[in-house]
């Protein structure tokens, strides 16, 4: 099983295909570095291109910090013409004889990052389970990591760091004391799905959903499902999938690969299913856990019926793993909820604030406004505040206006929407039935917190939702500055 600083670049070359320039290949390397501002001696530095930077420029600045070498692309030539470069990095080995830092060029920087990611978890001992879907997976990635947790060490992954870099640095953090890991697989494109997965070599792959979410790069629903069920498809013949049982569109796309499956939801169907949920006073949920081989009581401290879907995955996921219903309830018990993710927060005048500010696609959206609707405020006791949904591509119009009557259908005290899609929410919520005067577009995030505080009452529930880069956590960083500081 290999260990940081026990790795020669001579291994990861041959692992990657890579070609030396320069250096010596037995340079013991201590860890790999995208990121020359963070990187620390002895470190391989990663030169990565992206969207506004290219890591090939700051390959100076790794040497210069004593990085034990670099990958870079093969057009992009040996970056050792420089002597300052080469004397900047003389002691990068950080024990026995000084050696040169190694130069390994490949033909794509980021394709080498996943082969390497690739090499190392296949010799590593961990059982790898790996969480994708249109809404839900990083929350059914934390439930899923709070069970494991209480059988072994467990790895995760952090913050957001599912796509095709950052689940390769999220597999490279692997160790010998780790029993499992739990990653995240997002996608906004055809493929990536696939290499996700045959980078991870998951033992468990779980798909929370399939939704309106992507479409730019997928096209349609059926486009969505496709890329999700690419982890159906290119798990390997040992590996478990399972599968949301409630969303035919999901089970028919994947009935065509011949894999073991377990299926989750609500309905009598699913393999892993909830009996007698109840939704408590202090925004909790306690319900019967039901499997194949039995049943389990299970309590959450978190609210909402998208959470009890997040719950049953997680579960499904464990049981793959042979893990004991004592501990799934356990671990889930143990989940608190995540920044952004319907977060409930008190403020004063007995107002309950529901930060879901995290992302926002149709799916998750309409599972918000399903949650927010069985907190207990009533009809007319709910508030709802709007960001747009990003990369809907030429349905963007339609899935607003559609998101409006969504809303509606929750029959809120009030509705506020923002960004370029604003006027098709609010048309149609009016549509959905919602009165003219309890819909409004608002322009900015102070403007969208005055209106909705200005509008709500004692007792009510306020929910603050948006794509990410509607930034609407600055809605909710407005209430909670009325809060410290009331007029």
């Amino acid at each position: 099983m290999p260990a940081w600083a026990e790795i020669t670049a001579l291994e990861i070359m041959e692992a990657i295909r890579g070609t030396r320039l320069a250096g010596d290949v037995r340079t013991v390397i201590r860890g790999i570095s995208t990121d020359s501002r963070s990187l620390r001696p002895g470190e391989l530095f990663w030169a990565l291109k992206g969207e506004r930077f290219d890591g090939h420029g700051f390959i100076s600045s790794a040497l210069e910090k004593g990085a034990a070498g670099v990958v870079i692309r093969e057009d992009h030539g040996n970056p050792f013409s420089s002597a300052k470069a080469h004397a900047g990095s003389s002691a990068s080995s950080g024990t026995g004889p000084l050696r040169s830092p190694v130069i390994i060029a490949v033909p794509d920087t980021l394709a080498a990052l996943g082969d390497l990611a690739a090499w190392w978890r296949r010799r590593q001992v961990p059982r790898v389970v790996a969480v994708t879907g249109s809404s839900g997976k990083t929350t059914t990635k934390e439930m899923t990591a709070c069970i494991l947790e209480r059988t072994g060490r467990t790895l995760k992954t952090r913050g957001n760091f599912n796509n095709l870099i950052g689940l390769p640095l999220t597999l490279l953090r692997l160790e010998g004391g780790h029993e499992t890991a739990v990653v995240e697989m997002g996608m906004n494109r055809p493929g990536e799905i696939a290499r996700l997965t045959e980078i991870a070599d998951p033992d468990v792959g779980v798909i929370t959903n399939v939704g309106l979410a992507h479409l730019e790069g997928l096209g349609d629903i059926r486009g969505v499902a496709r890329a999700k069920t690419e982890l159906v498809e290119r798990i390997s013949t040992r590996g478990k999938v399972v599968l949301n049982g409630d969303d035919e569109l999901l089970l028919q796309t994947a009935a065509s690969f011949q894999r073991e499956m377990l299926t989750f939801g609500t309905g009598e169907k699913n393999d892993v299913r909830p009996a007698g949920v109840r939704h408590t006073k202090d925004a909790a949920i306690s319900f019967e856990l039901l499997y194949p081989e039995g049943a389990q009581q299970v309590r959450l401290a978190v609210p909402g019926t998208h959470n009890l879907m997040n719950a049953l995955a997680a579960a499904a996921a464990a049981l793959c793993l042979g893990v004991s219903s004592g501990d799934i309830a356990a671990g889930l018990s143990l989940f608190r909820g995540l920044e952004g993710r319907f977060r409930r927060v008190s403020l004063p005048g007995r107002l309950t604030l529901v930060d879901d500010t995290y992302n926002a696609n149709p799916s998750s959206l309409k599972a918000a406004l399903s949650s927010v609707a069985v907190l207990g405020a009533g009809e007319g006791r709910i508030l709802v505040g709007i960001g747009e949904m990003m990369e809907l591509g030429c349905h963007a119009a339609e899935l607003h206006r559609a998101a409006g009557r969504w809303v509606a259908g929750i029959r809120p005290r009030f509705f506020a929407a923002m960004g370029a899609h604003a006027d098709e929410m609010v048309a149609g919520a009016v549509e959905g039935g919602l009165s003219p005067d309890r819909a409004r577009v608002t322009r900015t995030h102070g403007e969208m917190t005055d209106v909705l505080r200005g509008a709500a009452e004692a007792g009510d529930v306020i929910l603050i939702k948006g794509s990410r880069k509607m930034a609407m956590e600055r809605v909710v960083e407005g209430f909670m500055r009325q809060a410290e500081n009331p007029s």
